[in-house]
């Protein structure tokens, strides 16, 4: 199989320098890991990933949210010399992670870019309608949650930045420090389903007017005052920092754009498969899955055939959790759904 822009992309990957940036054996302590597989990297309900995957040792796959490659290096296991893997992340340093730890693999290509640019970035590969799996994990990964740097912790310090390419678009800080009330209000309902969004959201209008809202810390304390009941085991600032980072990340729309890419990049019998964490996604890829096997549709009445329905898409699971010793091993799993779809033949 011919991939146009092969010879560039190794000369690319030839070129960045094999260092590691580990805290143990790095010149940059307190970086996120990039070549190690330690135990925090754990790959979310693994084997039931690449047994809804279906792999065939010589299919094209396409890891989305790459992350720190757990799934992808699992994948990459079960392809022959032919197979070939596409890894996508909009995070810098997950691109590099990548790059890093496949330069020598002529198997792999890692893209630098949102999700929701599939269909473009696979064309110019000429493998449109060719790809035998699709992986989204969604959200955030581990490392990202780890470093405080990203903003994404409540329990960590850091820049309220919460970006996942800190190149592109508002920080949160930026966001929270500018948006008016009804707007933040929105914000806290709409994607962290909080119920205290009003008082939250008056409770930051006032404290940014005595100084910025700059800090992690400073805004789990804002919304830990400002909320009267606590739910058993879960920090008060769950839902804020939930909501903004799906709102500065645009994750929902992303999610919503990508899925309408599938039918234009698998082949028939092609697998999606897809791990969400959080039930406004579950409810998007659900909705996709149950419209596409459902088929067209027409106004009550009218008579119809099942050739004239034509459904894209069969639904091999529906939802899938982690059994309890995957969440007792790796409690970051606990919310995790997973949902498989193939696409039909024409």
């Amino acid at each position: 199989m011919t991939m146009p822009v092969r010879e560039s992309f190794l000369l690319l990957k030839a070129a960045v320098p094999a260092v590691c940036l580990c805290e143990t054996c790095g010149s940059n302590p307190g970086t996120p890991c990039m070549t190690s597989n330690k135990p925090d990297h754990q790959p979310v309900m693994l084997q039931q990933v690449l047994n809804g995957l279906n792999i065939r040792r010589d299919g094209i796959y396409v890891d989305c949210t790459y992350g720190r490659g757990g799934h992808s290096r699992a994948i990459l296991e079960q392809l022959n010399d032919e197979g070939r893997l596409f890894v996508f992340d909009r995070d810098p340093l997950a691109f590099r992670h990548a790059e890093q730890l496949f330069r020598h693999d002529p198997r792999v290509i890692a893209i630098h870019g949102a999700f929701s640019l599939l269909a473009e970035k696979l064309g110019g590969y000429q493998v449109l309608g060719e790809v035998d799996g699709l992986l989204f994990d969604l959200g955030v990964s581990s490392p990202q949650l780890d470093e405080a740097d990203y903003g994404f912790s409540f329990l960590r310090d850091g820049d309220l930045d919460m970006r996942m390419d800190p190149a592109t678009g508002m920080s949160a800080g930026a966001w929270l420090n500018h948006a008016d009330l009804k707007e933040i209000e929105d914000v806290l309902r709409t994607y962290g389903e909080e119920r205290y969004a009003r008082r939250i959201a008056r409770a930051l209008v006032a404290a940014r007017d005595s100084e910025p809202l700059t800090r992690t810390r400073q805004l789990a304390g804002i919304v830990a005052a400002a909320v009267p009941t606590r739910e058993r085991n879960k920090d008060p600032a769950t839902r804020t920092f939930l909501a903004v980072r799906i709102f500065i990340n645009n994750e929902i729309g992303e999610l919503e754009a990508v899925l309408r890419q599938v039918n234009e990049v698998l082949k028939p019998g092609g697998r999606l498969v897809v791990i969400s964490f959080h039930s406004l996604e579950d409810r998007v890829v659900k909705r996709f899955m149950a419209s596409e096997a459902r088929g067209n549709r027409f106004p009550p009445g009218i008579p119809v055939t099942e050739d004239q329905m034509t459904p894209t898409l069969r639904i091999i699971s529906k939802a899938v959790k982690p059994d309890e010793n995957e969440v007792r091993h790796n409690p970051r799993a606990r919310s995790a759904v997973l949902r498989i779809g193939e696409k039909i033949a024409a």
